[in-house]
């Protein structure tokens, strides 16, 4: 599984954590930036890592900003995506098992390191589940994006 890394300045700090227990766990990732914690624009730092999901050079996705809620919006924008901003691991398996989200978004600026990586295993570790109601939902979806 290809995974893309992105932030803006606000959830700077928390991917660089991310990307060091990727790492760690020895899973493919691609780091979009940003490199440090100067001044980004949340639309402009989810454009190529988007783009990569939606053609398939990426699988998944996880983006980062001071609340998520930015880069999860701008990433809904582009077709293919299904992201989610999840503060909660709850949220995250059934952001996986019911919508089959392909980007996580967290809030640098809300989640501790540690609740952040329990998210984040729980996103990674969990499959769709391919129920009828939840495939026909998906597709709904998909027709709906212009």
């Amino acid at each position: 599984m290809m995974i893309a890394l992105a932030s803006d300045h606000g959830g700077f700090s928390l991917k660089e954590t991310v990307r060091e227990y990727l790492v760690a766990k020895g899973l493919e990732f691609k780091d979009y930036g940003v490199y440090d914690d100067g001044a980004a624009d949340y639309p402009l730092v989810v454009r190529k890592p988007c783009e990569d999901i939606s053609s398939g050079r990426a699988d998944r996705g996880i983006f980062f900003c001071g609340t998520g809620i930015g880069v999860c919006i701008a990433a809904n924008k582009y077709k293919g995506i299904r992201a989610a901003c999840v503060s909660e691991v709850y949220s995250a398996r059934l952001a996986r098992e019911h919508n089959d989200a392909n980007v996580l978004c967290l809030g640098g600026r809300i989640l501790s390191e540690d609740h952040a990586l329990k998210i984040l295993d729980i996103f990674l570790e969990t499959e769709f589940s391919k129920e009828c109601r939840h495939t026909r939902r998906i597709k709904e979806i998909s027709e709906a994006e212009s």
